[in-house]
C-alpha cells in the first residue's frame, strides 16, 4: 500500500498556482526526499496532506485515506516536525512532551522520548530557554510520540550541529527499520542524500523528477567525473580527451583536467590523457545531489 498518494492535485489561491496537476506517490516503509527551490509549492503539498487546505482539483490519499473525509484520522497516525515550530516558552521540555501523549492518546514515557533526541538533561528547564537545537530535538520526540505510521519531517536538521544531525539521521533510519514512512523535506542535500531511499524535486508546482539518486544521476547525465593531476595540464589535452568516446566534458582545473564522462568511458579517458601529457594521479568524483538538484530545477530540465 502507498503511504502517500497524490493525484492530479492542483493548488491554486487566487491567480497563483501552488501546485500544477501533481502527481506523486510515497511507498509505505521508505524514506522520500522531498526537494525544491522556495516557492515550488514544498509547504502547499505538506499542507494538503495534513488537510490543513483543501487542494483545488485532485486526490490526496495518505495512509490509505481520503484526506478530505477522514483527515483526523490521518493526523492521529501521522507525526509531524514543522519547519516553523514554536515552543511555548512557559511550559517545560517535559511538559511538551505530556501534551503531545495526552493528545495522541499513546502511552510513551516522555522521559524515554526526550532521552533519545537528547534533550532528558533539561526535560524540566522551561523551553523558553532552550536554544534552536534544542527546540528541534524537542519538536522531533513530539513527532514520535505514538509510534507514527508516517513522519513528515520539514526541514528536521535546522539548528543542528554536524552531531545532531547524525543523530537525526539514525532516528530516520531506525524509524524506516521499525515499518514507518518518512517523508523528509530540506534544503540540506548533504542530509538528504545521505538517508533517502528515493527523491523527488519539484519545480513550479510539478514534480520535474522522482527516483533514487543514483538512477536520477543517470537520466540527468551526470555520470561519474574524473579529476586527473596532470603533467602541465593544457587546452590541447583537454581536446583530445574530449574526442574519446563517452567523455562529455573535459576543462582545465588548475594543475588538473576535470573530466565527465560514462562509467565504462574512464579507462579510456586515463589512456587518451596518458598519450596527451602524462597522468600523476586522478580520482573519481560522484555527481552531487546538488548537481543534480541544480540541473532539474533549472529553466532546462533533462528529457
Amino acid at each position: 500500500m502507498s503511504a502517500i498518494r497524490m493525484e492530479g492535485v492542483t493548488k491554486r489561491y487566487g491567480e497563483v498556482t501552488a501546485l500544477d496537476g501533481l502527481d506523486l506517490t510515497v511507498e509505505s516503509g521508505e524514506i522520500f526526499g522531498f526537494l525544491g527551490p522556495n516557492g515550488a509549492g514544498k509547504s502547499t503539498a505538506i499542507g494538503l496532506m495534513l488537510e490543513f487546505i483543501e487542494p483545488t482539483r485532485g486526490t490526496v490519499e495518505v495512509l490509505g485515506r481520503d484526506v478530505e473525509r477522514r483527515g483526523q484520522e490521518v493526523r492521529a497516525r501521522t507525526g509531524v516536525l514543522p519547519e516553523a515550530f514554536g515552543v511555548y516558552d512557559r511550559l517545560t521540555g517535559r511538559q511538551h512532551v505530556e501534551f503531545a501523549v495526552e493528545s495522541k492518546g499513546a502511552d510513551d514515557d516522555p522521559h524515554e522520548l526526550l532521552e533519545r533526541v537528547g534533550v532528558a538533561d533539561a526535560a524540566d528547564r522551561k523551553a523558553g530557554g532552550y536554544s534552536k537545537g534544542m527546540r528541534q530535538r524537542l519538536a522531533l520526540a513530539m513527532a514520535l510520540t505514538g509510534s507514527p505510521d508516517l513522519l513528515i519531517l520539514d526541514e528536521p536538521t535546522t539548528g543542528l550541529d554536524p552531531g545532531g544531525a547524525r543523530e537525526v539521521r539514525k532516528i530516520i533510519r531506525q524509524e524506516r527499520d521499525r515499518g514507518a514512512t518518512v517523508f523528509f523535506s530540506s534544503h540540506v542535500l548533504e542530509q538528504v542524500e545521505a538517508v533517502c531511499d528515493r527523491v523527488g524535486i519539484l519545480r513550479d508546482g510539478q514534480l520535474v523528477a522522482v527516483d533514487a539518486i543514483d538512477a536520477l544521476r543517470t537520466a540527468a547525465g551526470g555520470g561519474s567525473r574524473l579529476r586527473i593531476t596532470v603533467d602541465g595540464a593544457t587546452e590541447a589535452a583537454a581536446a583530445a580527451v574530449r574526442d574519446v568516446a563517452g567523455v562529455s566534458a573535459a576543462t582545465v582545473d588548475g594543475g588538473a583536467l576535470s573530466i565527465t564522462c560514462d562509467a565504462d568511458a574512464k579507462l579510456r579517458a586515463l589512456n587518451a590523457v596518458e598519450d596527451a601529457t602524462g597522468v600523476a594521479d586522478f580520482e573519481t568524483v560522484e555527481t552531487s545531489l546538488e548537481d543534480l538538484f541544480l540541473s532539474y530545477t533549472a529553466e532546462e530540465v533533462p528529457a
